[in-house]
């Protein structure tokens, strides 16, 4: 060990030695509170933090799992409630270990069941075992939901056979467990029954129920819901819309009237109805040189009595007549030649045309979510303005600026006349508008009046600690580092020794001088004192002198 090192550590001994006992009481208890501060400290900064492996599992689970953490050496801790925790950097490498141990299991069993089938099992056993297999998976994909702490899923599902016509459709109960404070609200609702119904081969929405553990039924609202065409994301859409016109309106307002001194309400009417329409229309006839041919007919009618036979017998004799010579059709007033005009046969000819009709066939699908009416209500605040005083008074907008705040108000919500759109701008005194903010003092008095126990109780251990600190701990260290004073070395001398002598003459001499140099100090504090007084009590004199002094000096 060093000697300085020895010498340090021997001083303070003798320092602390050399207190009163309750000095002594008081560092020591001093310096053990301020170790076990910083121990505490360090702990608590290098302590390994502990995070939840699994919670609210069963008694049955809770003893497995810790059974297999002291297997596996894992400090872990039990809390209320079914939680287990385990150092925070080996949650996930203990949760695959426990998994592939199967743990937890849990009160539902799923697909794991059918892995462990007997040989020669019944086709009855196989299909209740197929059956509490998917109620426990559909039970596990719903417990994962943050607002679902357990579920139990029923099936009915009917046996299926081929001798009835119509197949009864199977059904689903799910009872939920929900934590504490915690609701269910219509779309997740729908959503456990959407899930239900989609794993299930031919199980209709309006079969699944869900009832809560306080007997609830949460799935009563759905169908009213479907029928009517308005879920909770089309009321989300409208309050959406709504403050997105608030929003709006106040922003294009701010600049003028100053943050928050105006308010705006917005009431949307949209149109959800999904609308299809088809309509044919038919134009007039165009001329028949413009308008294309659709069809055309001709029909040729031949009529004529018989003739008796003639003529040479033979091939030649039996030929058909040669082309007629004459119109087929005889004008009045005119003749005719030829076997037409004998009346032994005649022909008629009709000719049918139809024409294209013009026709517009027109599909129109209208979108979800339209405008239907919108209604604007918006409150603006008095102006301010200042006195001569510095006091603040509130008074009436002006009318041209009101009317410029109207216009504002509407263009920014997109006001239509034709929908039927309504809006009402009013000035009037905010409630709070006379009434000052609190000023600095006033809100820390509130705020020290609502935590005042807080506050105490920080104040109350500041001032401990800074009476360790500064009232023992920092004394006691100053007082034992403290570089002890050197006493003025004396020298010892014999008696009647020459050196005695010349001792006892310098310290004589010392001593007069002293008193030499007293009595010339003596004098010199009288002498100031007198002339003080002479400047007091005659100052001509005194300038007298002092003007012959610089005379003097100046010659």
């Amino acid at each position: 060990m060093p000697e300085a090192l020895r010498q340090f550590l021997e001083n303070i001994r003798q320092r602390f030695n050399s207190l009163p006992n309750n000095q002594k009481i008081a560092v020591i208890v001093g310096l053990a509170t301020a170790i076990a501060l910083i121990v505490a400290a360090l702990l608590w900064t290098q302590a390994a933090p502990y995070k939840v492996l699994f919670s609210n599992v069963s008694d049955k689970d809770g003893g497995a799992i810790t059974q297999s953490l002291q297997q596996l050496n894992i400090p872990y801790k039990l809390e209320a409630g079914g939680t287990v925790s385990v150092p925070a950097e080996l949650v996930y490498d203990t949760r695959l270990k426990l998994a592939a141990q199967g743990l937890p299991k849990g009160g539902t069993v799923g697909f794991e069941l059918m892995d462990n089938q007997k040989l020669g099992v019944s086709q009855f056993a196989e299909q209740v075992n197929y059956q509490r297999s998917i109620e426990g998976e559909l039970a596990r994909s719903i417990e994962t939901l943050s607002s679902v702490q357990a579920a139990r899923v029923h099936l009915a599902i009917p046996r299926q056979t081929v001798f009835l016509r119509e197949q009864q459709k199977p059904s689903a109960s799910v009872l939920v467990t929900l934590h504490p404070g915690r609701v269910l609200d219509g779309a997740q609702v729908a959503a456990v029954v959407h899930l239900i119904s989609s794993s299930v081969p031919d199980m209709p929405v309006k079969n699944v129920t869900v009832v809560d553990q306080n007997g609830d039924l949460l799935s009563k609202n759905l169908d009213g819901i479907n029928s009517s065409g308005l879920d909770p994301r089309q009321l989300s859409y409208v309050r959406q819309i709504e403050r997105d016109y608030v929003k709006r309106i106040e922003a294009i307002l701010e600049p003028i009237v100053g943050k928050g001194n105006a308010k705006a309400e917005v009431t949307a009417d949209l149109d959800f109805a999904e609308t299809e329409q088809t309509s044919e229309t038919f134009r007039p006839n165009s001329p028949p040189e413009k308008s294309a041919i659709r069809s055309q007919q001709t029909v040729e009618t031949v009529n004529g009595s018989p003739q008796n036979a003639a003529g040479v017998p033979g091939a030649f004799s039996n030929q058909p007549p040669g082309n007629a010579t004459a119109p087929i059709t005889a004008q009045p007033g005119q003749g005719t030649t030829g076997t037409a005009a004998s009346g032994q046969g005649t022909s008629h000819r009709e000719s049918t045309i139809n024409y294209e009709v013009d026709k517009t066939v027109q599909h129109v699908k209208q979108s979800l979510g339209n405008v239907k009416r919108l209604s604007a209500a918006v409150v603006v605040n008095y102006k301010g303005e200042k006195a001569a005083d510095g006091k603040l008074t509130f008074k009436a907008r002006p009318a041209n600026e009101m009317t410029q705040i109207n216009n504002l108000v509407r263009e920014a919500m997109g006001y239509s006349q034709q929908r039927g759109d309504s809006i009402n701008v009013v000035n009037a005194p905010f409630a709070d508008a006379n009434v000052e903010p609190p000023t600095l003092v006033e809100r820390l008095t509130q705020e020290a009046q609502a935590n005042w126990q807080q506050i105490f109780k920080n104040a109350l251990i500041s001032l401990v600690v800074l009476y360790l600190i500064f009232g023992v701990i920092r004394p006691a260290i100053k007082y034992m580092t403290r570089v002890p004073e050197t006493a003025p070395h004396v020298p010892h001398y014999e008696p009647g020794s020459p050196e005695e002598a010349a001792a006892l003459e310098a310290e004589a001499a010392a001593a007069e001088e002293e008193a030499e140099v007293a009595s010339r100090m003596a004098t010199y504090a009288d002498n100031l004192q007198m002339a003080k007084d002479l400047a007091k009590n005659d100052p001509r004199l005194v300038a007298s002198v002092v003007r012959t002094w610089v005379m003097s000096e100046d010659e």
